[in-house]
């Protein structure tokens, strides 16, 4: 599943648009990040792993990084 797939199912579950999302990334990064551009990054798979960080944050969630057949630990 792509980025753009797991972000969007997360904007659903938290029930917030994509102009809410790139407003709310634009105030959280201090970067201008219109909806259009944030758009085309989505679209064509450019989404830095900061901003991954980021707009998880914004949606309430975290990424983690899991062995595989291992259960859940945190990095830190």
């Amino acid at each position: 599943m792509s980025a753009k797939e797991h972000i969007k199912i997360l904007m659903a579950k938290e029930n917030i648009t994509m102009k809410e999302l790139a407003m709310l990334l634009s105030e959280k990064t201090g970067k201008n990040i219109s909806l259009s551009n944030f758009s085309a990054k989505l679209n064509k798979g450019y989404l830095r792993f900061e901003d991954a960080e980021a707009i998880a944050e914004i949606l309430g969630y975290e990424i983690q990084f899991v062995k595989k057949g291992q259960a859940s630990e945190n990095i830190s």
